[in-house]
């Protein structure tokens, strides 16, 4: 069929950080990560970051942590605007989870924006389960409320 989109999923690379930035600023534009420490963290992490790409334009990413015992965090999840909906952030938590599980990783937490209601329809779709103690309000600073989930594999 032509003009479908070919969406394909793969690990981050340094020539990809000019990109999450960009993906970051839109899917997040209140609060985006500052530039310094999206770089530290594709620099320290850079088997722990994943990009969906529609072609050759980045559409999303999502960051984990390398493991720690058995506990790892997501520590963020970014789709373009226009593009969610579409199933691309199910797909890049299904890698990174794969990726940590395979890793050995046998709990992940992720924090999110209590009304971000279609974030948290996903998370809990994937097994996640909210903290009964949150949401922790001023989590990251003064409004900046998160609700705190985790799934148990």
């Amino acid at each position: 069929m032509s003009g479908e989109r070919l969406f394909h999923t793969r690990a981050a690379t340094e020539e990809d950080l000019r990109h999450i930035v960009r993906l970051d600023e839109e899917a997040f534009p209140t609060a985006p990560y500052p530039y310094f420490v999206l770089r530290q963290l594709l620099a320290s992490f850079p088997e722990y970051v994943f990009v969906v790409a529609d072609g050759d334009v980045l559409v999303g990413y999502v960051l984990s942590t390398p493991p720690d015992g058995a506990r790892s965090w997501i520590l963020s999840l970014g789709i373009s605007p226009p593009l969610r909906g579409l199933g691309l952030g199910r797909r890049l938590m299904a890698t990174s989870l794969a990726h940590l599980r395979a890793r050995g990783v046998r709990r992940v937490t992720l924090s999110v924006e209590p009304g971000n209601t279609t974030a948290i329809t996903l998370y809990r779709s994937l097994g996640f389960v909210a903290d009964p103690a949150g949401p922790y309000p001023d989590y990251f600073g003064p409004g900046a409320d998160r609700l705190l989930m985790s799934l148990t594999a």
